[in-house]
């Protein structure tokens, strides 16, 4: 089985870079407290890495 972390969205992207928009959009989130099951690879963590201020690391699974 894979290893999967759950992420969740803590913050806006009102009035922040567009690239930090995409990045939110890319990871598959885009309103506040939504949650995502992502594989835990390294382009995810590298996304999540971007963007530490409108994101967390709820939890970490596998």
């Amino acid at each position: 089985m894979a290893k999967t972390i759950v992420v969740k969205q803590i913050a806006s992207p009102i009035r922040r870079p567009d690239v930090q928009r995409r990045t939110l959009i890319g990871l598959g989130l885009n309103k506040m407290h939504r949650t995502r099951e992502l594989e835990d690879t390294p382009a995810v963590r590298g996304m999540v890495a971007k963007i530490p201020h409108l994101v967390q690391i709820v939890e970490e699974r596998g």
